[in-house]
């Protein structure tokens, strides 16, 4: 038991090292670029604004292309504004959140610590879930009031939750299906810092089988 505990120590430590190197050099280029926080902070919050309207669009146009352009199509049209400007406050702030919990992972020693710090942006994309109800809640409420049809805040929130409900307890319903995979699409900008941390991990095991198949050739 002692011998195979070794043993796997041996193969993890050499991943995770590839693996915070890699990181640690992302983390590099990010201060080496960013500049004054002044200048760069605008030009973050643009790019999510137009990210999470891009996604709106992309989630809206292919689960439900009968609202984009039917009857209702001038609400989801106003809609992407509100949607893509309160998405992106959160993307924003968890952007910075992420950078600041990847800088202290880099300061760890033993893996789980490291996967423990960098679970956070797990949290951070559950959390936007429950952002996305908040948003697509408020959206939709203030829209009623521009279109001079103004709907009840509760009754909007309601109607949202009810498909998260309806998605959770029968997620195979061809609505729920829609409703998950529009709810997905519209979060892809939450999900970054976890996609990248995915892939920064399965570059560290790659690049280890690699050198470790190198080895067994050679040897």
């Amino acid at each position: 038991m002692q011998l195979f505990t070794s043993l796997r120590k041996l193969r993890v430590r050499p991943v995770m090292a590839i693996w915070k190197r890699s990181l640690s050099r992302l983390l590099n280029y990010y201060d080496k670029h960013r500049g004054s926080l002044i200048s760069f902070f605008p030009k973050l919050f643009l790019f999510f604004v137009v990210l999470n309207m891009s996604c709106y669009w992309l989630a809206l146009l292919t689960a439900y292309p009968e609202e984009a352009f039917g009857d209702e199509r001038m609400h989801y049209f106003l809609l992407q504004f509100p949607v893509g400007i309160l998405g992106a406050l959160f993307d924003s702030l968890s952007f910075f959140i992420t950078v600041w919990i990847a800088k202290r992972a880099l300061h760890t020693t033993s893996l789980g610590s490291y996967i423990a710090h960098l679970s956070v942006d797990v949290v951070i994309a559950i959390i936007a879930t429950w952002w996305v109800l908040f948003v697509f809640s408020i959206s939709g409420w203030l829209i009623s009031f521009i279109q001079h049809s103004p709907e009840s805040l509760v009754s909007r929130t309601d109607e949202y939750e009810a498909r998260v409900i309806q998605a959770m307890t029968d997620p195979t319903n061809k609505d729920s299906i829609k409703n998950i995979y529009f709810g997905i699409v519209v979060g892809i900008s939450a999900m970054l810092p976890t996609f990248t941390h995915l892939f920064l991990s399965m570059q560290a095991v790659g690049i280890y089988l690699r050198k470790y198949a190198k080895r067994w050739r050679v040897g």
